[in-house]
């Protein structure tokens, strides 16, 4: 293992600043850690030497180490003294979020139109809905359900609030199936929040101060939402091919904003955020069947990401909602299995594999993250419904999930099959697709420009609902978000014979 030289103290915190020495202190060591100069192995000097070094009392310096090891940032060890742990995602823990600016701003920003007409027509009955993020509801198993809610009748005496983390048995559960899957977790490092969407919207309210970039596959699922976008955050989009996310055009812009920092700092700009800290970037993936793409992510394409993530410091918020419908025989190890510093958030969700309406999902990291996190979540919701926390413990500790989940694959790529040979027959020569390896989509591009806005409008006069591809990216794009998840292969046949005809006439 390569020697790691000793730190680099030049500092000292500034008695007339009108900010705790302590919080200078604390700052200062995150600034060292985040921009490179402290490597994560690095050993902190004695208590003794840092109190010199900085010219304040040793007490003074123990608050701040304390302060930073409650983050996760730093961590002693008997006989080795205190070494840095993390120099990612522990770093955004510092302070608290700013709550009254959220307020004063109007948090939430409106869905596009089209979102917003998507979402009414889904309530339309007689709509066919070839695009929607859901499962057939024929596919719900009663039986099972009926067994699992008859046990929780019968056992559950009360239902009082919940630990904001989560319900210790549902946390356990998540753990083991975490693990099965890879991820080396415990039960403290798993957060339960009401569907995988509040976990992002928790991140980007308390870890991300505005400003924050955040990169994402173009397209993307989080494009088609507000919610870093809410926050303040700025998205920027990352080109995909076959493999999945580009990691070369990552690493280009990585570079780029890199090159306008060091620029910024030349010209004495303002590059910091509202703690001192150099303006933060993270990476926004669905590396495993890809809403919208259908696409999933190579072996060697997650490792160079990883790779990549370290060098540069990227934290990485995996969005694992589709993990679990991966058809092949051996599924990708996720993010989250191949990362050894705590670069990798990653979320899990129960809405797309057995239930939406659940609204459970879940999100693993460091111990500091969720404990910040359940402190939010608190704030937000006083914690996700007992009763279905209650369900799906019972699901995933008695092997009824596994069966379950067993037979949908089958039949999901059933539909899929069927699917791809509607498309090759009614639309073979005037678009193309990608075939996916699991989950609900394929993503269809159609050869020559099509007005997809008319396009939208027309298909649901006649009773077929389309997911336009451009909600999802940053650019035009002539393509759609095509499902086999919600329709019979006969229904999706039909919709696609209508799709086909006005595609046709225009």
């Amino acid at each position: 293992m390569a020697r790691i030289a000793p730190l680099n103290i030049g500092w000292k915190p500034d008695r007339d600043a009108g900010k705790p020495v302590t919080e200078q202190i604390v700052d200062y060591m995150c600034e060292q850690v985040q921009s490179g100069n402290w490597p994560i192995g690095s050993r902190l000097p004695s208590q003794r030497a840092l109190a010199d070094w900085f010219g304040v009392n040793r007490s003074t310096v123990i608050a701040a180490i304390n302060e930073l090891s409650d983050y996760g940032i730093v961590e002693g060890r008997h006989g080795a003294g205190t070494r840095i742990v993390s120099n990612t995602w522990s770093l955004m823990l510092p302070g608290a979020p700013d709550w009254a600016d959220y307020v004063d701003s109007g948090f939430f920003k409106a869905n596009n139109d089209t979102i917003q007409a998507i979402n009414r027509y889904e309530f339309t009955p007689g709509m066919t809905r070839i695009g929607t993020g859901e499962l057939d509801p024929r596919l719900f198993p009663k039986a099972m359900w009926r067994q699992v809610l008859g046990e929780a009748a019968d056992e559950i005496d009360s239902l009082g609030y919940p630990p904001p983390e989560g319900l210790p048995e549902l946390r356990e559960a998540i753990a083991a199936h975490m693990r099965a899957t890879g991820v080396d977790c415990t039960a403290s490092q798993v957060l339960v929040t009401s569907g995988a969407l509040q976990a992002l919207q928790m991140i980007s309210v308390s870890l991300l101060p505005a400003g924050t970039t955040v990169y994402a596959e173009s397209p993307s699922y989080i494009k088609s939402l507000q919610v870093f976008q809410s926050a303040g955050m700025h998205l920027e989009g990352v080109p995909m091919d076959d493999d999945g996310l580009d990691v070369r055009a990552l690493r280009n812009l990585l570079l780029e904003r890199q090159g306008m920092a060091a620029v910024a700092s030349a010209d004495h700009l303002p590059s910091r955020d509202a703690r001192g800290r150099r303006g933060n970037a993270i990476l926004y993936t669905i590396p495993t069947n890809h809403n919208p793409t259908g696409v999933t992510m190579s072996e060697q394409r997650r490792s160079e990401l990883i790779e990549l993530s370290v060098a540069n410091r990227l934290p990485i918020i995996e969005d694992g909602a589709y993990r679990d419908l991966y058809f092949g025989a051996r599924p990708l190890p996720s993010l989250k299995a191949l990362d050894e510093t705590g670069m990798v958030v990653t979320l899990g969700s129960a809405s797309k594999s057995l239930a939406p309406g659940l609204r459970i999902g879940w999100l693993v990291a460091a111990e500091p993250i969720v404990q910040r996190l359940a402190d939010v979540k608190m704030q937000m919701d006083y914690g996700a419904s007992a009763l279905s926390q209650w369900t799906f413990a019972r699901f995933l500790s008695n092997g009824m999930y596994d069966e379950y989940v067993d037979g949908l694959k089958r039949e999901l790529r059933r539909r899929r099959d069927r699917a791809l040979e509607t498309l090759q027959a009614k639309l073979g020569g005037r678009a193309h697709w990608n075939v996916p390896d699991g989950g609900f989509y394929i993503w269809l591009t159609f050869d020559q420009p099509m007005r997809m806005g008319r396009l939208f409008q027309l298909a649901a006069e006649r009773g077929v609902l389309l997911n336009p591809g451009d909600i999802y990216d940053f650019a035009a794009d002539n393509s759609l978000r095509l499902s086999y998840s919600y329709t019979t292969a006969e229904e999706f046949a039909d919709a696609v014979g209508t799709l086909a005809d006005i595609a046709c006439g225009m």
